[in-house]
């Protein structure tokens, strides 16, 4: 197996990523413009090819780099996916590669974030999982039914009390709106929303924006994208005095009904850490958890990528929380681009 740079344009790395099992869309071309002109980090894009020159594998590497939280060689960073695709010699080969580009630039860790267990020669982490819900394919109203009665009670709730959910990419702005504050009020600095709207400029009618209002204000909201038969709510925000209400339980029924609707049938409701209070959230559905296959390595021993759980980040929260939402939203995405 040769592994080389990749060479050819979107189209082209796209239908390979399409031939085979397990592709996502952060596997996709488009990633790489949003982590080199968005987010300003190098890319190093590989294909393994066999003994006759077809590809047999490729690999989407991203470095992430900073003087405060350190040197990260990911596949792909800020998401949970986008390890190496391919037969298994290639991902071998792949994975051989990223370790001798991850030794050559002196990185502190190699991280290749796979959906299932791949032959990479590098070390396994299951710090973390993904919660799935297998949705039944005969629509919208078959999903609600075999949602437990206490969830069905929750959504509700915030039904109840005339709140709707809305979708469509109009949605972006008051999306970001929801998580940029919901996100300073956690203590974490927040992305960018040019972001977001390379995101929906790149996926197009893939990235769903869905909000739910009270009134005329938007108090809960998501961002997923879609893939074949699967949707994956990859972020997700509700304002906290609205608590009571549960807003948040209304928005993921109304991305469940949309996906009903479209012929989805595995909602996916992203990564969280095993007995965390998002995964406790997540569970509550009636979904199933499943193992996220993270290959590491790493010369000095660092075990995973930067955390505001940190103990050596842990005044980082406790400090932003303080600041005006306007000055968060200015100096988040110049920090969290620098956390894979």
């Amino acid at each position: 197996m040769k592994v080389s740079a990749f060479e050819g344009d979107a189209t082209q790395w796209d239908a390979l990523v399409r031939a085979w099992p397990g592709w996502t869309p952060f596997h996709l071309y488009g990633w790489r413009g949003i982590q080199e002109s968005v987010l300003g980090h190098e890319c190093h894009y590989l294909v393994a090819r066999d003994d006759v020159g077809q590809v047999a594998g490729l690999l989407p590497l991203v470095r992430v780099k900073s003087r405060l939280f350190g040197d990260y060689l990911v596949s792909m960073p800020f998401v949970n996916y986008g390890g190496p695709l391919g037969s298994v010699e290639a991902v071998r080969a792949l994975g051989g590669r990223a370790r001798e580009l991850a030794e050559r630039a002196g990185v502190g860790l190699l991280e290749l974030r796979s959906r299932r267990e791949q032959d990479v020669g590098l070390t396994v982490s299951h710090r973390k999982i993904t919660v799935v819900l297998d949705l039944p394919p005969v629509g919208a109203e078959a999903v609600w039914k075999a949602l437990p009665a206490k969830v069905r009670s929750q959504v509700r709730r915030p039904q109840k009390e005339g709140m709707v959910a809305r979708f469509g990419p109009d949605q972006m702005e008051p999306f970001y709106g929801v998580f940029a504050r919901h996100m300073r009020d956690l203590g974490t600095p927040v992305q960018s929303r040019r972001l977001f709207e390379a995101i929906r400029s790149g996926l197009g009618a893939d990235v769903w924006f869905g909000c739910v209002y009270a009134g005329a204000k938007p108090v809960a909201a998501g961002c997923g994208i879609r893939w074949g038969t699967e949707f994956e709510m990859t972020w997700a925000s509700a304002l906290q005095e609205y608590n009571a209400a549960a807003p948040n339980m209304l928005l993921y029924w109304s991305f469940m009904e949309r996906c009903a609707a479209e012929g989805v049938t595995l909602f996916n409701f992203g990564r969280c850490t095993p007995g965390s209070g998002t995964h406790r959230f997540k569970s509550q559905w009636g979904s199933r958890d499943e193992p996220l296959w993270w290959y590491q390595w790493s010369a000095t021993g660092k075990a995973a990528t930067p955390s505001p759980d940190d103990g050596a980040f842990s005044w980082g929260p406790r400090l932003w929380r303080h600041l005006p939402l306007a000055v968060a939203n200015v100096l988040g995405p110049r920090i969290v681009r620098s956390i894979p």
